[in-house]
């Protein structure tokens, strides 16, 4: 990265991932089957070291249905958009603002990714809220959006299941 002081503040922000490596991986999965193809594979994220975990994911050729999932799927910018004219579909959760600062916040403090609640604060006010916004206002039209909310019923002491 040209500054990685700012990369790494900054980090989640859509410049920090490689757009070109997923569109590789979704123009690979497009591929037509054929009696010599081959177990593909994906990265996955490992919270524990906090970075991207290569090859980790077989995607075997006989596989039919690929979910993928992530931030930018959607952003109408080079290479996310051409990834995202492979897709059959395209669906879109949304969360309003206020919502996903509320939730990002503990989440920040319990995987280590800030030390305090204020830490967590000012990486979801200056990063995480700021990577939203750009999705948001650079979202190409999807086939589903999903409201995402607070639903108690779900939550583990309404299931009986307890903390």
């Amino acid at each position: 990265m040209p500054n990685p002081k700012h990369a790494h503040d900054r980090r989640g922000a859509e410049f920090t991932f490689d757009g070109s490596a997923y569109l590789a991986l979704v123009q690979a999965c497009r591929q037509p089957l054929s009696p010599d193809a081959k177990t593909i594979y994906a990265p996955s994220f490992d919270h524990a070291i906090k970075d991207p975990k290569e090859n980790d994911i077989p995607i075997e050729p006989t596989t039919r249905i690929l979910v993928f999932e992530g931030l930018y799927l959607s952003l109408g910018k080079s290479p996310w958009r051409e990834a995202a004219q492979l897709m059959d579909e395209q669906w879109f959760v949304e969360v309003d603002i206020k919502t996903a600062r509320s939730r990002l916040i503990p989440r920040h403090v319990k995987a280590g990714i800030a030390s305090s609640i204020e830490e967590a604060e000012k990486r979801v006010d200056e990063s995480d809220l700021v990577n939203g916004e750009e999705i948001i206002r650079d979202r190409m039209p999807v086939d589903e959006v999903i409201v995402s909310k607070d639903d108690t019923q779900w939550s583990p002491e309404a299931q009986g299941l307890g903390k």
